[in-house]
């Protein structure tokens, strides 16, 4: 198990395809512009900030990795133009285990390597480096393209906790859970590395 050191302060994760750095209030300006690509927050089912919410988004994230709930990133693309977020969230040094979540792309970043490279070096720094023997994954039932893309990953539902949160809108959430283990990662990992080369020859 790795030092907790290293579950205080979010990483930089740099691939061919994507960066992700740690999130700053800085970000906040580049992540209203790439908001607006696709008018993401228009999905009742997801938890995207309008454009004139994403400061507050930007202050609960950091406030969430002061508190040691969460490590929060944006993502750059191979460009260098911030396009999103994500988080690894409830995390527990002690098992070790965590969430990644809170993830949202502009709609340009959508569809392509970016995601499948940034969710596997998310996961490579927590099985590899903070240890972790499980990561979870949790999305609305609603949500049906974000239940591919996880189980696109190669991660496995564990089941529904139904009546578990609202939505954005009120409305009540049932979530869905997934989760990779520990002595799953080693194919995951070359699953992943498939499906970019996949996209590097596509």
């Amino acid at each position: 198990m790795s030092g907790t050191g290293a579950w205080s302060a979010a990483p930089r994760l740099q691939g061919k395809h994507v960066l992700l750095e740690p999130l700053q209030t800085a970000h906040a300006q580049a992540l209203r512009e790439a908001v607006t690509d696709g008018e993401l927050w228009n999905l009742w089912y997801t938890s995207v900030p309008r454009p004139e919410a994403v400061d507050a988004y930007v202050d609960e994230a950091l406030a969430m990795q002061s508190a040691g709930k969460a490590l929060a990133f944006a993502v750059r693309d191979v460009h260098g133009v911030v396009v999103g977020t994500t988080r690894y969230y409830d995390l527990d040094a002690a098992t070790p285990r965590l969430q990644i979540g809170y993830t949202w792309y502009a709609r340009n970043a959508q569809r392509t390597g970016l995601n499948t490279e940034a969710k596997q070096l998310l996961l490579a720094h927590a099985f590899e480096t903070l240890g972790c023997i499980a990561v979870g994954f949790q999305t609305s039932w609603f949500n049906h393209a974000s239940r591919a893309a996880i189980a696109r990953l190669g991660a496995k539902q564990d089941g529904v906790i139904r009546n578990h949160l609202r939505h954005s809108d009120g409305s009540i959430r049932d979530t869905v859970t997934f989760s990779i283990i520990d002595s799953e990662w080693p194919a995951v990992k070359r699953h992943l590395q498939a499906r970019l080369e996949e996209y590097a020859h596509g």
